[in-house]
């Protein structure tokens, strides 16, 4: 990855704060949105942009009658999303 070829899906400040939630484990929709502090059609369609470009996962269960959405990074998001760090230290260290 270079300056100059990042992905669309670390292009949006939102996108990189939901990549970042997910580094360590799978959330719900609901835990992403209290951590991202963003309303449920903004999460919902950068949540639905992420997984269609390969980033992220969901799964989909209920819990009695209740939806639960379940969201995850894949291996093709965890390697582009430090890719995409490495860049930024790269830059970081030549200035």
């Amino acid at each position: 990855m270079d300056i100059n070829n990042i992905p669309e899906a670390l292009s949006l400040p939102l996108r990189l704060k939901l990549i970042s939630c997910l580094i360590t484990e799978k959330k719900t929709f609901r835990e992403l949105k209290e951590l991202v502090e963003a309303s449920d059609g903004n999460l919902s369609v950068q949540l639905s942009k992420l997984e269609n470009w390969k980033f992220i996962k969901s799964e989909k269960m209920f819990e009695g009658r209740k939806p639960k959405t379940t969201y995850e990074l894949t291996d093709y998001g965890i390697e582009s999303f430090k890719a995409y760090v490495e860049l930024l230290e790269s830059i970081i260290k030549k200035n």
